[in-house]
C-alpha cells in the first residue's frame, strides 16, 4: 500500500485553514492510501499528527506531541524518526503539503522536501516561491502576455508618492505580498485609511501591494497536470455576492465565516469567454513553472479578463473552489487526489 504524509498546520497566518483543509484531504483520500498526517505547531515544530485536525474547532490549532522528522540521508528516502528517541516511526512514499502560506507554500518545506529525496503533491521550489509572492507572480504572468492590475509596492520605509496616488486612483486594495486568504487585506477608499491598512497588511510581511481596484466579476479556475504532463483547467467559477458581504470584498470573514458568497459552476459564460480564461490560467501555470497544480484567480471586466493571483497550494475544505470546479468538470474530490499523488509519483 501506497502511504501518504500528509503535512498541515504550519507557522502562517493560515495555520488554521490548513488544518481544515487537511481534515478535508485526509477524508477524502482514496482507500489505496495509507495517512500519515504530520501537525506543524504555530511555532514550528514538526509532530505525529491526526486524521481528523479540523475537528471540534472552528479554527483549529496543532498542539503539541510527539515531534517527528524527516530523514535527510538520500540513502533513506522518506524515513521518519521519532525526534526524542531517534527510533524510525514509518517510511512515506510521497508527501502531501497541504499547507498554506508562509514556511509553508513559499518553496521552504518544498525544498526541505527536494533534499529528503521525497516526491511531493504540488509545484517545486521557484514556483512556489513566485506563486507565493504576488509582486514576482505578476512580473512573470505579465511577461507572458496576461493582463494584471496596476499596483505600488511598498515596505516598511516607503510610502506612496503623489502621483502614484494619482495613478491608482480610489479605491484600492492593501495587501501583504506573501500571504493568503485574504488575511490582512484591506479595502482603502480614502487616503486617510491608507496607514492604518498598510500597518495591518505589514503585520503579515514585510511587503505591501497596492492595487487598484478592478470592477468585474471575480473568477478561479484550476490548472492540474495529469501522471502524463498533460496539463488541463477546469471549468471557471464566478463568484456571486463579494460586493454585499460585510467586508465589502472576498475577505477571510467571508471566505469562511459568512455564508452569504455563493458560486456559479460553471460561470455562465459564452464558450469563447470560457475557453479565454482555461487558456490564460494554463498559460499562468507554466509562466511559474508550477508542477501539479494551482489556482488561477481572475477579474473578469469589460474589457476581458485580468489576473487577480495565482494560488499554488489552493484551499481543499469543503467550500474550496479547486476541488468543486474539478468536480463540476468531471473529476470527483477522490479522484482529483489519486491523480494528484500518482503525478507526484510518476
Amino acid at each position: 500500500m501506497i502511504r501518504i504524509a500528509v503535512l498541515y498546520g504550519g507557522m502562517s497566518t493560515e495555520h488554521s485553514i490548513s488544518c481544515i483543509s487537511a481534515d478535508s484531504v485526509m477524508s477524502h483520500m482514496p482507500a489505496e492510501y495509507e495517512v500519515f498526517p504530520i501537525g506543524i505547531t504555530q511555532d514550528g515544530v514538526w509532530v505525529e499528527g491526526v486524521t481528523n485536525p479540523a475537528e471540534g474547532a472552528e479554527l483549529p490549532v496543532v498542539k503539541h506531541g510527539r515531534e517527528v522528522a524527516f530523514s535527510l540521508n538520500p540513502q533513506r528516502k522518506g524515513l521518519l524518526y521519532d525526534v526524542a528517541s531517534g527510533e524510525p516511526l514509518t517510511t512515506v512514499d510521497a508527501v502531501f503539503p497541504v499547507l498554506h502560506g508562509k514556511y509553508g507554500e513559499d518553496g521552504t518545506v518544498q525544498g526541505l522536501l527536494e533534499l529528503a529525496g521525497v516526491p511531493y503533491v504540488g509545484p517545486g521550489v521557484l514556483a512556489s516561491a513566485c506563486g507565493m509572492d504576488k509582486e514576482y507572480t505578476k512580473k512573470l504572468v505579465s511577461a507572458a502576455g496576461i493582463p494584471v492590475t496596476r499596483e505600488v509596492i511598498l515596505d516598511r520605509a516607503r510610502e506612496l508618492t503623489d502621483a502614484e496616488r494619482d495613478h491608482l486612483g480610489l479605491p484600492v486594495f492593501v495587501k501583504p505580498a506573501n500571504g493568503g486568504s485574504s488575511i490582512g487585506v484591506s479595502k482603502v477608499t480614502s487616503w486617510e485609511e491608507l496607514p492604518a491598512a498598510v500597518a495591518l497588511a505589514l503585520e503579515s510581511d514585510d511587503k505591501v501591494i497596492v492595487e487598484a481596484e478592478l470592477v468585474g466579476d471575480e473568477v478561479e479556475v484550476g490548472v492540474l497536470e495529469r501522471p502524463d504532463g498533460t496539463v488541463t483547467a477546469s471549468v471557471p467559477a464566478r463568484l456571486n455576492g463579494t460586493e454585499d458581504s460585510a467586508e465589502g470584498f472576498y475577505g477571510f470573514e467571508t471566505k469562511y465565516l459568512e455564508e452569504g458568497v455563493t458560486a456559479s459552476i460553471p460561470a455562465p459564460y459564452s464558450d469563447e469567454l470560457i475557453a479565454q480564461l482555461q487558456q490564460m490560467a494554463v498559460t499562468c501555470f507554466h509562466a511559474l513553472d508550477c508542477k501539479s497544480l494551482a489556482r488561477v484567480d481572475f477579474f473578469v471586466t469589460d474589457r476581458g479578463p485580468v489576473l487577480n493571483e495565482v494560488n499554488t497550494m489552493p484551499g481543499f475544505t469543503a467550500i474550496s473552489m479547486y476541488p468543486q470546479v474539478w468536480a463540476a468538470t468531471g473529476l470527483e474530490y477522490p479522484q482529483l487526489l489519486d491523480t494528484l499523488v500518482r503525478t507526484a509519483l510518476r
